[in-house]
């Protein structure tokens, strides 16, 4: 997918799902599932979980695709948010203690790990635009946002009290907004 006639299809497709048509739902999932499965392989280490969850996505998908509103962002996007969101779902529901540990993060960088944002160069921006934030809030916003950490774990993990993460997570992704918009 690229450009903005892509991501107009992807929206398209998304409304045409919302009205129950299997083949408009069969297409998304070809455009998309190897953008979310590459998520949730990256949240959830172990293949089977990350299959588990891209079916409960998709199912997700079939039920929500009416709710999605093209005004407020982008289809894949918004597809990436449930498929991050499931996947957090899954890790708080317990007995995975085989997704990646945040910590680790210093040992990778994630927005080179999955490329499920690359459209027109967003990924590029994205990257640009963290780079400028300070080095707390750029790291904080990586775990949080790309790992699947909770504030609260990483409130812990990092030995700061869950007010000041969350101050240091709103104000890096104040920053990153601003960057982006320009």
């Amino acid at each position: 997918m690229a450009a903005s006639h892509d991501i107009e299809r992807l929206s398209q497709l998304l409304e045409a799902v919302g009205r129950a048509d299997e083949h408009a739902f069969d297409q998304l999932y070809q455009l998309t599932s190897a953008k979310l499965f590459g998520i949730c392989k990256r949240m959830l280490a172990r293949r089977q979980d990350a299959e588990d969850v891209l079916q409960e996505i998709y199912i997700l998908v079939w039920r929500k695709a009416g709710q999605y509103d093209g005004q407020l962002g982008n289809p894949i996007t918004w597809l990436a948010m449930l498929a991050r969101n499931k996947c957090i779902d899954r890790i708080r529901s317990g007995g995975f203690d085989n997704h990646l540990d945040p910590v680790e993060l210093d040992e990778q960088d994630p927005l080179n790990a999955d490329a499920t944002l690359d459209q027109d160069g967003v990924q590029r921006r994205l990257k640009t635009c963290m780079s400028t934030l300070q080095e707390k809030h750029r790291t904080v916003i990586q775990i949080a946002f790309f790992d699947g950490c909770t504030y609260d774990d990483l409130a812990k993990r990092t030995g700061v009290p869950l007010g000041t993460m969350k101050s240091w997570i709103r104000r890096g992704l104040q920053s990153l907004k601003a960057c982006l918009e320009k």
